[in-house]
């Protein structure tokens, strides 16, 4: 089927007074005819995405790029990759890991099992991190990790656990200033390039579609750690996502949030409790 596109070029691409418009459409379009919902995104975000999807995917303008979608569902695919970009890292924010470390795992090892959802994992980095924090702790055996996206492609890195070894430094470096009490290189093997995570980690997570626009409560979990998400999504995405968290969250469960994230104290107030709020850690209200 032939699909209208152009020749991709490293040039912007240019777009009319009706954009936002057209987003508008693409998006319902988008709902309708593939139940993922981008309607309550923030504009200003997606609408960065969407414009760069143009000259990423070589399509002239948002209203064919609406065109092809609707009749290509490989180029929906490579789409929906551009509009949830991978945005990850092992033990990212450090501090985070250790508000962690110190004040949620030896609240978790009082239970005789955990459920931890990471949700929106990404390629996920921050999986690994909290298996590799599990099992520091000694819980790991006795936890279940569901790790949930709604990109396919990130859910399948996830899974695989492969990275490249020009990330290993890195990796390193944040293992350590989350205070990590091993060496990194005893969670990982190395070849041709590439690490891989031992499948001792790998073996304790789901990985999962999720999507927590349009999606349920699945599970009642002890820790949700959800960052650097919630900022693409308007107040109303926003408001839906926290009930869903609350809903899963076990009586004194944890939340964890991204760094530019915080809860509203006001529309929150008898939902959430401050655990280490610079860390953005918090705990279900009894």
């Amino acid at each position: 089927m032939d699909i209208p596109v152009t020749t991709p070029s490293p040039e912007p691409v240019d777009v009319d007074d009706n954009v936002d418009l057209e987003i508008e459409l693409l998006v319902e379009a988008i709902y309708r005819k593939y139940s993922y919902d981008f309607r309550h995104y923030a504009r200003a975000s997606l609408r960065r995405r969407v414009v760069d999807a143009l000259a990423k995917l070589g399509v002239a303008s948002v209203s064919l790029l609406q065109h092809g979608i609707l009749r290509d569902r490989n180029l929906f695919t490579r789409l929906l990759t551009q509009l949830t970009v991978p945005v990850s890292d092992l033990f990212r924010d450090p501090g985070y890991f250790r508000a962690l470390r110190e004040h949620v795992l030896p609240m978790l090892a009082t239970y005789p099992s955990t459920k931890v959802w990471v949700a929106g994992c990404s390629t996920g980095e921050e999986v690994y991190s909290l298996a590799i924090l599990l099992e520091e702790a000694q819980l790991l055996d006795r936890t279940l990790v569901y790790a949930t996206d709604i990109n396919p492609e990130a859910l399948r890195t996830a899974e695989a656990g492969v990275y490249a070894m020009d990330r290993v430094p890195a990796f390193t470096r944040n293992y350590q200033r989350a205070s990590g009490v091993r060496t990194l290189a005893d969670y990982y093997t190395a070849a041709y390039g590439r690490m891989v995570f031992d499948r001792r980690l790998r073996s304790r997570v789901t990985f999962s579609d999720h999507c927590l626009a349009t999606d349920a409560v699945f599970a009642e979990v002890h820790l949700v750690s959800c960052r650097n998400v919630l900022i693409y999504f308007d107040e109303v995405l926003q408001e839906r996502a926290l009930a869903l968290f609350h809903q899963s969250l076990a009586p004194r469960g944890f939340l964890g949030l991204g760094s530019h994230e915080r809860l509203d104290a006001g529309r929150n107030r008898g939902r959430f409790d401050d655990v280490v709020p610079s860390e953005r850690v918090y705990r279900r209200s009894a």
